[in-house]
Formats: C-alpha cells, structure tokens, sequence
C-alpha cells in the first residue's frame, strides 16, 4: 500500500498560459506529457462511494492500471489516503490490497455483479518532477481536459502537487510560490467528488458549515486545526461555487462571510491552549478577506431586507424606485470588486498562507499525562501536537482533553452572556450589538462541541441562540442602515425622503422587534447548557 499526500489547486481555464509561462518550471529536473484516461466503477447504490472506496481504472500509453483508493484525511485541498494500483487484466482483482476489510468487501461475487462505469475523466497530464534538498522530491501536474456522466461534461482544470518523497510541508512552498503570480486556489472536490456529482446531476449550490468529527479525549490544539480546516473547506466551497455559477446569489458570499467569521471565533475560542503567534499570524489574512466580504453583504442586506420589501409596497413612489436603483448599482460594483478579488492571486495567496500555517510541522507539547502519537504531520491523530511550527506551545502540565476543555469554555462564555444580558437595554444599540456578538460566539463554541454534546438540550439551546441572534441582527441592521442609506442618498432631497419612508415603513417592525427582546433574554437565562459526555466519562462511571 502506498500513501497518496497532495495537494489539489483549481486553476482557471484562461490562467493556463500564464501557469505555462512560470519561472519555477525551468527548474524542474524532469518534465513528461500524456494522457490519462479513468473510468470510475460503483454499483447503481452507490456503494463503493458510501464506504469511501474509489475504484479507477486508468489507461496510460496502451495499458490498464486497477486504482483503490480509501477515504482518508482531507481538509483545504490537501489530502492523504491509503491506495493500491495494480496492472488491470481484463478483470478486478483485490488480492494486492494487505488491509483485509476492504479486500474481503470489494471481492464479494454479489458486489462484483452490480459493479459498473458510472463516470470517465479525461485529461492531458503534463507533469515536473522537482529534486528539492534533504531528499525531498515533488510532481507537479497540470491536468487539462473533461469529466463525463449521463452524456453531460465539466471541464478539468487543476495543479496537482504530490509528494513523492521527503517533507510535505514543501507541498505549500512550491504552491505559495506559484500563487503570487497565479490566481490558484485549494480545490476541496477532487475528480471523483466532481464526477459523482455530474453523475447523480447535483446542482451547483451555496453550502453551510456541517458538524465536525471530534473526539472527547482529543488535545485542545487538534481539535482547533480540525475545526480551522473545516471552517477553510466551507469558505472554499462557496467560493469555488460562486466563481463557478457567476451569479448574483448573495448566499455565496454569505457562507463565506460566515465561514471565515467562525474561523476567527474558533481562534478566540481555543485562544489559551494555542502556540503564542498563531493568532497574529492569522487573523490579518482574515480580516483582509473580510474587509472585501463586508461591503459586498452589506449591501446585498440592505437591497433584500431594507429597502426592495417598501418599494414592493409602494411600487408607485419615484423617489424609492430611484433609491433602490443607487442601491444596486453601489451593490453590482461591490460584488464585482469581491469576484475580482476572488479570481486574483491574492485570494489564492492568502487561503495558503492559512492553511499553511494550520499545518506547519508541529511540536510536540511535553506533557506527562498524552504522549505524542505519531502520524503524517499534515494531519493532527489525536495526539499532543501544536498546529504550527516554531511557536512557542502551552506549557507543561497545562495540557487538558477538548472534553475539559470544552466545559470550562462554553461554562465561561454563557457566564459573559448573562453578565452582558444584565447590562443590556433595549433603547441602547450598541448594547445590544454587544450582546449579539457574544451571543453569537456561544452558539459558534457550541456548534463545534455538537459531538460532545447531549443532543436534544444542545438543539434547544442552539434554536433560541439562533433566534435571538436572528433578532438581534435584525435590529441591528434596521439601526446601521441609516448611514448606509443616507450615503446612496448623497445630497439629494428626494432620495433622503426615500431614507424617510424607509425608516417610517420598518418602525413598527423594529418596534416589534425591540419589544421581544426582554422575552427573549428571560428565557435565555432559564437555559442550561448541554451535558458534555465522552469517552472520559464512561471510562470513571465503570
């Protein structure tokens, strides 16, 4: 069995020639063009695909290779999995594959007998090999050509960098040198994902954070990098997704917005138990991305929410009509700054540089109680390891499992909250706004922590967090609208009676919504957090 590490960059289609045209490539010991033709096998269920198995065959200059290749780690376009290849003749055969469960699985007559293509790609390969010091040897690829299912194509598009030998880590250093030229992104799909997709005809579509897989026994600093790569698979699938449909569906740079918002709380969040320096080298990146995301939403807010529902009920008044034209010509010039950014180098640039620093060689926190597990250094096994090298980590002796860690965190941030909620009052914005934030930050920890969590008291708290975050938010834009309108009116005096109208038409709904407010944080002082359980636990009540 070999072990496949790589990572996986989207290239725009009219970025070729200038990916062709780069310096790096001369410096290349080796180059090698040709094509690659792969039929993809599952079963009309889908069998392989539920298990994580893909099953390929490929055809290079006249022969048939039998590929198997298991689920494994992936996270920000960069992936490690266990695969077998083996000479194809003329049928399957699983006897090289040495871990038994997947062997006995796949050789079953009855599995075999609903085996079928279900998906071909078809590509040009031309491929660098680079002899790098300390024994260190990668390839890099540009695939150009289809993907094929149910007579429908997708183009293909993409860097591959697959370490052949040596530190992985020179994986993100020959990519960041590439992307300060080149619009390149991580690809969170590979080939296979796009092709199940075209098969079973799944709609491009906006995506939201899903729960992550986290161990209660895990180390603080594992459990982090796990959330941060999930949190950077969201933001990639939106934006991939957004430069993909080029539309002007604002939920993509919503969940963008969304993702790299989590990101920033799951820093504050396991703040304490991070290497000194992560955070500062993160959080400027990130707010360099929201600085473009802000507007962007800003305006998509106030167009949807503010001021296209009172031209809908006074369809006949100019003075809106001119308005709510300023106000999407200001939106139209907002989003195609943030496409801008998103198809520049500095987009690219800036996800690898956090992913990079997410998964810099770690060092190991000396702890008496966790040793160190050993693994691919690109991926935390559960064990006492920092997610970024020469940083300085927790000291000794500090070192707790994410379930204590957990329960202290969230016990903390619902005490903030009740203590905010004490001081919060309803004729005073900014108090409110305050306790939004704080609010939100509860709900974020809380949603990482779902896997340790007893999950009917977690949705209950979660549905009136949610809610009263909505309401908030509500509140909020309805009292930051103002200047935002006032701005798209300028001087003029027609269009600041618009502001007027505008204001006047949401009064009772902001009156409503004020109203609720106390309601709301009543109950919120009656919720109790989720029992948090885990292994830790079962293990003391035995």
């Amino acid at each position: 069995m070999a072990e496949e590490i790589e990572l996986k960059l989207a290239l725009p289609e009219d970025a070729q020639r200038n990916f062709l045209r780069h310096p790096l490539l001369q410096q290349a010991a080796r180059k090698q063009s040709y094509r690659l033709t792969n039929l993809y096998y599952d079963t009309p269920a889908r069998e392989l695909r539920q298990r994580g198995i893909a099953l390929r065959l490929r055809e290079h200059g006249g022969f048939w290779l039998q590929s198997v290749k298991c689920a494994g780690q992936r996270a920000g376009g960069i992936s490690a999995r266990p695969e077998w290849e083996t000479p194809y003749a003329g049928h399957f055969d699983f006897t090289a594959i040495d871990d038994p469960v997947v062997r006995d699985w796949l050789s079953r007559p009855k599995l075999l007998a609903r085996i079928a293509p279900v998906f071909e790609t078809n590509f040009q390969r031309t491929a660098w090999t680079f002899e790098l010091p300390r024994g260190t040897r990668i390839e890099l690829a540009l695939d150009r050509g289809w993907i094929v299912a149910n007579g429908q194509r997708q183009a293909i598009s993409e860097i591959e960098i697959e370490l052949l030998a040596g530190e992985a880590m020179q994986l993100f250093v020959m990519a960041q040198t590439l992307a300060q030229r080149i619009p390149l992104a991580p690809a969170p799909q590979s080939k296979a994902d796009r092709g199940y997709r075209l098969f079973q005809q799944i709609p491009v579509a906006p995506v939201k954070a899903v729960p992550i897989p986290l161990a209660a026994s895990a180390a603080p600093a594992d459990a982090f990098r796990a959330i941060a790569l999930a949190c950077l698979d969201h933001l990639q699938q939106n934006h991939l997704g957004a430069l993909a449909c080029d539309s002007a569906d604002p939920e993509y740079i919503h969940q963008m917005r969304i993702s790299t918002r989590r990101l920033r709380a799951a820093l504050r969040l396991f703040g304490p138990q991070l290497p000194d320096g992560l955070a500062a080298a993160l959080l400027p990146p990130l707010s360099e991305l929201m600085a473009v995301l802000g507007p962007a939403r800003d305006l998509d807010v106030l167009l949807a929410e503010i001021a296209a529902p009172v031209l809908t009920a006074l369809p006949d008044e100019p003075r809106l009509a001119a308005l709510v034209g300023i106000i999407t010509e200001r939106r139209f010039v907002a989003r195609q700054e943030a496409m801008r950014f998103m198809r520049s180098p500095r987009y690219g640039s800036i996800i690898l540089q956090t992913l990079a620093t997410l998964h810099g060689q770690p060092e190991a926190i000396a702890d008496t109680n966790v040793g160190v597990t050993e693994g691919n250094p690109l991926f935390g096994t559960g064990g006492t390891k920092c997610p970024a090298a020469g940083m300085k980590c927790p000291a000794a002796g500090t070192a707790q499992t994410l379930l204590e860690f957990a329960q202290n965190r969230l016990r903390r941030l619902r005490k903030k909250v009740l203590a905010l909620v004490k001081q919060t009052r309803v004729d005073n914005p900014p108090s409110l706004h305050a306790l939004r934030i704080d609010i939100k930050r509860l709900r974020y920890a809380l949603e990482f922590f779902t896997p340790l969590a007893s999950p009917k008291a977690l949705r209950r708290m979660l549905l009136h967090l949610t809610r009263l975050q909505d309401a908030l938010g509500q509140i909020n834009d309805l009292a930051s609208a103002g200047e935002l309108l006032m701005s798209c009116a300028d001087d003029d005096p027609r269009l600041r009676e618009a502001v007027t109208l505008i204001g006047g038409w949401h009064g009772p709904r902001h009156h409503k919504l004020l109203k609720a407010v106390p309601a709301g944080l009543k109950q919120l002082g009656r919720l109790r957090l989720p029992k948090l359980a885990g292994a830790a636990d079962k293990s003391r009540s035995k």
